[in-house]
C-alpha cells in the first residue's frame, strides 16, 4: 500500500492564522476579578547598601492593597534556585526575590507595589525613596578579577564559577609546534529583545490549596519547579499555564524573581496578581546573553595541522546565579575544538561577579561564542601560514568515516559530514567567482572580503522527554508534548509526525501544550531539543497505538496481525483486496469493549517517554561576501550562504524560517549589538533608542541549504535546528569583514563591527598610507 509522506512536506504553519487575525492569548490578555497589579521598584545604584526604604506615602494612597520589601518576605520564600553541572565549582549567589542588604545592579528589585490598577501602583512607585549608601561599581571584568570591590564580600572574591578540563598530551603538542598563534576575543553583552516582555498572572484557590501561574516561558516544568523552591510549595500545589509566547530566545527558560513574587502575594493576598513589565524594565532587569572575552592558543604544523589548543574563556555573569547561568563560559569551553580534528586541549572557563544584571541563555547559549572563537582562529592560523582559510579548514575537518567522534574536551559527536558542509556552502556562495571579483575590486581600490565558517553544536540537552497522545473514538488524535512553542511551529511539527506514523489527514491531528493540569511532567523547549526529543517520544507513543490498533484491525477482519498493513487511514489485509477497515472504525471499536480482542483494554491512548544517552551535534557551514564602504566603514553584505545538517528534517519550510531568524540575530550581534555601561553601572543602551537592532533592509537575502546526516541516537534521526543562524553567522561576516580590510594589516577587529568602528581603522591606515608616502 503507498503511504502519505507528511514528514519532509514543507507545510506552513496551522497556527498562524489565529495570530494574524489577532487571536493570540498572551499573559497580558488575561484579567480574572479581583486581580490586583504589581510594579516593581527597582535599584536606580550598581552598587549600593540599602539603608531604609520609605514606603508610607505609597500605602497611604487611595487604591493600594500593599507596599512588599524583603523585610516581609523573611521566613516566607527563598532565593531561586542554582544548579552547578558536573565537574564545575560555584558559589552560592542566588537570585532574591527582592533586595536585601545590598542592590548588586541597577534594575534589581527592591520594593513590590499591589495597586487596583497599574496606573495607581506606578503612582504608588514613584513615591517610594529608597536610601542607598553607593559602593563603587565592579563593571569590568579586568576589575572583577582584580577584586579590590566584591559583589560579594562572603565569598572573598569576584570568581563565582570555575572548571576546566585537559585531553592528550597539550604540552608537548605545543613544545612541538612549527608555529603558536595566539588570539584575544571580546563577546559583549546581548538583550534578546523578545516582542512580548515577560509577565505573569497568579491566582490562588484556598479550599484546594491550589495555586495557579500564567507566565509568559518557554515551558511550564521550569518555572513550576522553581515555584517550588522559591515558595516552598508541592509542585503536586502548582499549575503553571503557558499560552501564547511572544518570543523568548532563552531568556524565558528560568523563572523571574518578578513572577515568583506575584505568585507568592496571590498566595498571602488570596487575590489574583498580574505583573507585567515594560520595555525599559525588560532591558534592565531580564537576564542578558553572551558577555565572554577569550584568550586562545593553537599549536599548528607548518602544512596547518592544528595540533592543539589551549583557552581560557571568562565570562562576565553579573551579580547573581540563576539555574542555568553559571553553565555558560562552560559550554563555550567544552566547544573550543570545534568541527575539527584536533586531539589535544586543554580548556578553562571561569565565571566572574559583576554589578550588571545576570547572564543567562540567549539563543545558542554558549555555542555562537565558541564558534565564532574557534573560527576566527582558523583565519588567523590562515593568515599566520600565508594558507588560504578554506584549506585549512580542509586538512583539519573531521572526517565523515570518524564518527561518533570524541573530543578531548569530553563531548561524543554522533555523526556528521562536515566537508560536505563546507563544499555546498562553497557552491551555493560560487566561491571561484567571488575570488576573482575580490582580486578585481582591491585592484580597483574597493574592499572586498569573503568570509566562511563551520560550526559544530550540542542540542538536546536534558535528553529525556514526554509526549501522550489519545485518539478519540471518533477518530481525532490529540497530541500532548512535553515541548512546547514560543514560536518555532510545533503545533505544525508534531502533527506532521503524528500524521506521517498514523497515516491520517494533518486536520485530524490536534496538538495541545503549555499545562501542568493536563501534561503533569516533560522538560520544554531550550537548546535546540523539541524536535529530536520531544518528537522521539511522540513516535514512541505513535508506535504503541499503530501497534494496538492493528491487534484491534486484525480481530476484527478475522485475519493475523502480521498479515495487517496500514497506509493513507486504513488497516487492510495484505494480499486481500477489498478487506479492510479505516482508522476511524478502529478508534471507535477501541472503545467498545466487546469489539476488541482477549487481553486488549478498551481505549486507544499512549505515553512515550524518549531518553538520549548524548546530546547530538547538529552542525553546517555558513559563508558571506561583503564589501566595506571607505568612506563610512558600512558593511554591505553582497552575498550569504547558510547550510545546516540537522539531521532528519521534519518541515523545512518552518526549518528554513528559523535559519532565517536565527541568522537576523547572529548578523545583529555580529554587526550592530552590544550592551553598554558605564563606569557608574548605568545602562547606557537601555532602550530601543539606543540598543541596535538589525532592520529589515539591513538583512541580506539568506540563500539556504538543508542537509541531513542522520543521528543514531534517536528513531527520527533528528538533531535541532533553532539556533544555527547565531553560530555560524558571526564568525562568516566577520571573517570576510576581516578579509576585506586584508589591505589595511587588520588582523581582528571585536564584535559589533559598527561603521564608526571600521571607519576609525580605516582612517588611521589612510594616514599611515600618507606619512609613508610623504617619506618615500
Amino acid at each position: 500500500m503507498p503511504r502519505t509522506q507528511w514528514i519532509g512536506r514543507p507545510i506552513k504553519r496551522r497556527e498562524d492564522e489565529r495570530f494574524l487575525r489577532g487571536r493570540g492569548r498572551y499573559v497580558d490578555d488575561l484579567t480574572l476579578p479581583g486581580m490586583l497589579h504589581m510594579v516593581v521598584v527597582r535599584s536606580s545604584q550598581a552598587h549600593a547598601r540599602l539603608r531604609q526604604i520609605h514606603t508610607d506615602e505609597a500605602v497611604a494612597l487611595p487604591g493600594i492593597a500593599a507596599v512588599i520589601t524583603a523585610q516581609d518576605l523573611i521566613g516566607k520564600v527563598r532565593p531561586m534556585p542554582l544548579r552547578a553541572e558536573e565537574g564545575m565549582t560555584i558559589a552560592n549567589i542566588p537570585h532574591p526575590l527582592l533586595a536585601t542588604d545590598k542592590v548588586r545592579y541597577v534594575g534589581e528589585p527592591v520594593a513590590a507595589v499591589l495597586g487596583e490598577s497599574r496606573a495607581k501602583a506606578l503612582d504608588a512607585a514613584v513615591t517610594i525613596e529608597v536610601d542607598y549608601d553607593p559602593l563603587p561599581a565592579v563593571i569590568e571584568v579586568s576589575d572583577a578579577l582584580e577584586g579590590s570591590t566584591l559583589v560579594h564580600e562572603t565569598i572573598g572574591e569576584n570568581v563565582v564559577v570555575r572548571w576546566e578540563h585537559t585531553g592528550g598530551n597539550v604540552d608537548g603538542a605545543f613544545l612541538n609546534a612549527d608555529r603558536v598563534v595566539k588570539g584575544k576575543f571580546q563577546i559583549p553583552r546581548l538583550v534578546a529583545v523578545p516582542i512580548e516582555t515577560r509577565g505573569a498572572v497568579a491566582s490562588y484557590d484556598r479550599e484546594t490549596d491550589l495555586l495557579t501561574v500564567w507566565c509568559s516561558s518557554q515551558d511550564p516544568y521550569r518555572p513550576r519547579a522553581h515555584l517550588s523552591h522559591a515558595l516552598n510549595r508541592s509542585q503536586g500545589r502548582i499549575r503553571v499555564i503557558v499560552q501564547d509566547v511572544g518570543g523568548a530566545f532563552g531568556t524565558k527558560g528560568s523563572l523571574a524573581p518578578e513572577q515568583a513574587l506575584a505568585a507568592f502575594l496571590a498566595v498571602s493576598t488570596g487575590q489574583p496578581v498580574k505583573w507585567v513589565e515594560d520595555r525599559r524594565e525588560n532591558f534592565l532587569a531580564a537576564y542578558q546573553g553572551r558577555g565572554v572575552e577569550a584568550d586562545v592558543e593553537m599549536a599548528v604544523a607548518a602544512d596547518g595541522k592544528i595540533l592543539a589548543v589551549r583557552g581560557r574563556i571568562v565570562g562576565d555573569l553579573g551579580a547573581y546565579l540563576y539555574a542555568p547561568t553559571a553553565s555558560r563560559p562552560i559550554i563555550t569551553a567544552m566547544l573550543l575544538t570545534g568541527a575539527y580534528e584536533i586531539p589535544n586541549a586543554r580548556v578553562e572557563a571561569i565565571g566572574l561577579a559583576t554589578n550588571k544584571v545576570p547572564i543567562g541563555p540567549y539563543r545558542g547559549a554558549g555555542r555562537p561564542e565558541a564558534a565564532y572563537i574557534v573560527e576566527r582562529m582558523l583565519d588567523l592560523v590562515a593568515r599566520e601560514l600565508a594558507l588560504d582559510p578554506v584549506e585549512v579548514r580542509r586538512r583539519n575537518l573531521i572526517p565523515s568515516t570518524r564518527f561518533p567522534y570524541e573530543t578531548p574536551t569530553g563531548l561524543v559527536y554522533d555523526s556528521g559530514n562536515y566537508e560536505r558542509a563546507l563544499n555546498r556552502a562553497l557552491e551555493l556562495l560560487d566561491f571561484d567567482k567571488w575570488k576573482k571579483r575580490r582580486q578585481e575590486a582591491r585592484a580597483a581600490g574597493r574592499l572586498l572580503g569573503i568570509g566562511v565558517s563551520v560550526y559544530v553544536e550540542r542540542a538536546a540537552p536534558a535528553v529525556w522527554e514526554r509526549t501522550d497522545v489519545r485518539v478519540d473514538p471518533d477518530g481525532r488524535v490529540r497530541v500532548r508534548p512535553g515541548s512546547s512553542s514560543h514560536g518555532q511551529g510545533h503545533e505544525t511539527t508534531f502533527a506532521q509526525i503524528a500524521a506521517d506514523n498514523l497515516q491520517v489527514d494533518l486536520d485530524r491531528i490536534t496538538v495541545e501544550f503549555g499545562d501542568t493540569a493536563q501534561m503533569p511532567e516533560g522538560m520544554g523547549t531550550f537548546g535546540s531539543r523539541s524536535t529530536t526529543l520531544g518528537g522521539s517520544a511522540l513516535v514512541l507513543a505513535l508506535d504503541e497505538i499503530r501497534e494496538k490498533a492493528s491487534k484491534i484491525a486484525a480481530h476484527l477482519m478475522e485475519a493475523a496481525q502480521g498479515d495487517i498493513e496500514h497506509a493513507n487511514g486504513e488497516f487492510a489485509v495484505r494480499g486481500s483486496a477489498g478487506r479492510s477497515v479505516s482508522f476511524d472504525d478502529i478508534a471507535a471499536a477501541a472503545y467498545r469493549p466487546e469489539s476488541l480482542p482477549p487481553g486488549v483494554d478498551p481505549g486507544l491512548e499512549a505515553t512515550g517517554r524518549f531518553r538520549m544517552t548524548n546530546p547530538v551535534f547538529p552542525f553546517g557551514a555558513y559563508a558571506a561576501v561583503v564589501e566595506v564602504e571607505r568612506e563610512t566603514g558600512q558593511v554591505i553584505i553582497q552575498r550569504f550562504v547558510a547550510v545546516d545538517d540537522a539531521g532528519r528534517i521534519i518541515n523545512p519550510l518552518l526549518a528554513e524560517g528559523q535559519v532565517i531568524g536565527a541568522t537576523a540575530q547572529g548578523l545583529g550581534q555580529a554587526l550592530v549589538e552590544e550592551v553598554v555601561y558605564d563606569e557608574n553601572g548605568q545602562m547606557v543602551t537601555g532602550s530601543l533608542t539606543e540598543y541596535g537592532l538589525l532592520r529589515a533592509p539591513q538583512v541580506p537575502t539568506v540563500h539556504s541549504d538543508l542537509l541531513e546526516t542522520l543521528s543514531p541516537l534517536n528513531p527520527l534521526g533528528a538533531k535541532g535546528i533553532g539556533e544555527a543562524g547565531t553560530i555560524g553567522a558571526p564568525a562568516a561576516v566577520v571573517n570576510a569583514v576581516i578579509d576585506a580590510l586584508a589591505p589595511y594589516g587588520v588582523l581582528h577587529v571585536d564584535v559589533p563591527l559598527r561603521p564608526e568602528k571600521i571607519w576609525r581603522l580605516l582612517s588611521r591606515g589612510r594616514s599611515a598610507e600618507v606619512r609613508n608616502r610623504q617619506r618615500d
